[in-house]
């Protein structure tokens, strides 16, 4: 009888070992794609920065460079990068997920960077304008058309997005040797509960902290030239923004600023104001806000709108 049990658990706990090899198998399946190492053949080298392609079975031709959040500090790859990935090649979307630099955790919990300083501003646009330069290069073979490329960008990587469309013209890469021939200016992006403004009341004190560094997060000039609101009227092309009045994390009129400052600009946008929805729900917002749960759907009717799609 002994020896019965004791088989029957063996067999158990290989059974059990198979399911979860067979659901990592399948998470791997789900989140996969072609890596790209963004800086190889620089002079950064092989940093651990790099994109992942997703593809979708009957691409539309439209590409979008996916910038998780995390507040400088980190980045949520899952929420808002692979499942956001999944939900665009479900629409027929080309998704560019970026895993750009950020100061880490470390630097969060101890307030302090290593020796020359860490990571902060420029890294973070240099990463995104590198990926620009290299899917608009690539973007035939990935199935795009190199005049539909936009960047979606949650909470801090909204903040990402709004910089490349104000940073439209100007290289940040240039010390770095790269004068792309390609533009790095995004055809249009998409700013989801957006960090937006440096220097205001309602600055998201950690994503300051995070991309300015300790040293200098509180110089002044500094934090409004990377408030985007100040900036509106260098933005040249089409913004979508949303975010939710229940918002415990970033305030909400981060967005109520950046929608004034476009209105003013002249720039054509699409401003989602959702009552609930609260914050980092990417594409996951029907667990929390069936109000919000619609954006998706709202952001692809606006790209046949402003006749990306």
């Amino acid at each position: 009888m002994h020896s019965i049990m004791t088989s029957n658990r063996i067999i158990t706990s290989v059974l059990v070992c198979l399911m979860l090899l067979i659901a990592v198998g399948q998470a791997q399946a789900s989140t996969g794609g072609q890596r790209v190492y963004i800086w190889q053949g620089t002079q950064l080298g092989k940093q651990d920065v790099y994109y992942t392609l997703y593809r979708p079975s009957r691409p539309t031709g439209v590409g979008i460079v996916v910038c998780p959040g995390g507040s400088y500090f980190w980045l949520d790859m899952h929420t808002e990068g692979a499942q956001v990935a999944q939900a665009l090649n479900e629409r027929g979307i080309t998704a560019v997920v970026l895993k750009y630099r950020v100061a880490g955790k470390s630097a969060f919990v101890t307030h302090y960077r290593v020796a020359g300083g860490g990571n902060h501003h420029p890294y973070m646009i240099q990463d995104l304008q590198r990926t620009i330069q290299l899917v608009r290069e690539n973007a035939t073979s990935y199935g795009i058309d190199a005049h539909k490329i936009g960047v979606m960008g949650f909470s801090a990587g909204g903040h990402q997005a709004l910089m490349s469309a104000v940073n439209a013209t100007t290289n940040f890469m240039e010390p770095l040797g790269l004068r792309p021939a390609v533009s790095l200016a995004p055809d249009f992006v998409a700013a989801i509960y957006p960090v937006v403004s440096m220097s205001s009341q309602w600055t998201h004190g950690r994503s300051r902290r995070g991309l300015m560094s300790e040293k200098w997060q509180n110089d002044p000039v500094l934090r409004d030239s990377l408030s985007m609101e100040l900036h509106a009227r260098r933005i040249k092309c089409p913004v979508f923004l949303l975010n939710c009045l229940d918002d415990p994390v970033v305030d909400y009129h981060n967005s109520v600023l950046m929608d004034s400052a476009l209105s003013a600009a002249g720039v054509a946008h699409r401003y989602l104001q959702f009552k609930t929805g609260r914050h980092g729900f990417g594409t996951t917002a029907s667990k929390t806000s069936p109000e919000a749960a619609t954006w998706l759907d709202t952001f692809v009717d606006w790209l046949k709108q402003i006749k990306i799609l």
